[in-house]
């Protein structure tokens, strides 16, 4: 998952994108609000921690032309800004969360994990498609080239996760904790085992191929001719 920090702050923006790289999660540091709103208008993100006293232009013009763009992600606050108007108007300005300096990171953390969560639960299109592979989410059917696969439960949330972030490299650590809801520990080979019986099912007799190993990080789902 993509989280973008909006930080004028050079440790604190550091800070950030150390732990939360850490934690499992692609990391994008800007360090203003132009470039911030730039990057959130033109890439795709999961979530957004954003300051409020930022150069160019601050938090709050940011979320309000990201809302006027109609830009959806979830935006977390992270401020110094600890006025109970601020936390208000801040919330009502759109954003998710709403979180006052100093902080503890594991809080931090622990709410961003909770937001996407929350994303992922809600209501999404019924199918899933890369190339010719089409997930049916209602059923819980798999299919490749027309062709029914079975999968066990645990080889279709993981097959799930990987279509739902195509294109990202997934860490170990990141698909035992959606998956299993694990920490994952480098004495097991869960993971590897899991992805590898999930691409005898719908790689190995098909072109192109979609799962990609990632060599010392994790896996990712991408389209490769063979």
């Amino acid at each position: 998952m993509k989280i973008l920090i909006i930080e004028d702050e050079p440790k604190t923006g550091s800070y950030l994108k150390i732990g939360l790289t850490q934690a499992g999660f692609t990391v994008h540091v800007a360090a203003d609000g132009w470039d911030g709103l730039d990057q959130a208008l033109n890439e795709t993100y999961d979530l957004v921690v954003l300051d409020v006293m930022l150069p160019g232009l601050d938090g709050w013009e940011v979320i309000r032309r990201l809302r006027q763009e109609n830009r959806i992600l979830p935006v977390l606050f992270l401020t110094a800004r600890d006025d109970v108007d601020d936390r208000v108007k801040g919330l009502e300005l759109g954003a998710d969360d709403y979180l006052v300096k100093p902080f503890a990171f594991p809080e931090l953390l622990a709410r961003i994990r909770t937001r996407l969560r929350r994303n992922q639960a809600s209501p999404s299109l019924d199918k899933l498609s890369v190339s010719d592979l089409v997930i049916d989410l209602p059923s819980r059917r798999v299919t490749r080239a027309g062709i029914r696969i079975d999968l066990t439960n645990k080889e279709f949330s993981l097959l799930e996760l990987l279509v739902r972030r195509a294109g990202e490299v997934l860490p170990r650590t990141l698909i035992a904790s959606q998956v299993w809801d694990m920490n994952f520990s480098s004495d097991t080979n869960a993971v590897d085992v899991a992805v590898r019986r999930l691409r005898s099912k719908v790689d190995d007799n098909f072109v192109p191929k979609l799962i990609q190993t990632v060599r010392g990080v994790g896996y990712m789902l991408e389209v490769l001719s063979k």
